[in-house]
């Protein structure tokens, strides 16, 4: 057996309301196509992926991410071309997201180019961009 990709990841959220505006914004930057939005889910599809959001239960609305702890690590998102990238960061910058890192070359393949930037709940998510198959091939 082989994947076909990855269909999509839940993120579970502290602050429902500032992380669903945060996502209105992005995904539909990204391309993405809200299918739900309702009080407990933000969901949206494109890009052969889906992202989407979900409010966490009442005991851990206090909590907030931390990137270390067993668990995601971070959300990286490819983009088609390299200008892409700056782009995005551009876009980041308007909507007041926090910037982990402007967008910067990367060993991790011949080519990786990405931004790293923050949700509201400090959710790392990167958008990358790295030439023809990278190491997919």
């Amino acid at each position: 057996m082989e994947v076909n990709g990855m269909a999509h990841v839940i993120l579970t959220v502290s602050n429902f309301e500032k992380c669903r505006a945060f996502y209105e914004k992005l995904l539909p930057f990204l391309g993405m196509r809200p299918v739900i939005n309702s009080n407990e889910m933000y969901y949206c599809v494109g890009g052969r992926t889906a992202v989407g959001i979900m409010r966490s239960d009442e005991q851990y609305r206090a909590e907030r991410f931390v990137q270390r702890r067993v668990g995601l690590h971070h959300l990286c998102l490819r983009a088609r071309e390299r200008a892409d990238v700056d782009e995005a960061y551009r876009f980041l910058q308007s909507i007041g997201a926090k910037i982990v890192h402007t967008p910067e070359d990367g060993p991790w393949a011949p080519g990786y180019y990405s931004v790293l930037f923050e949700d509201p709940d400090g959710v790392r998510v990167e958008i990358n961009h790295v030439p023809g198959k990278g190491l997919l091939a």
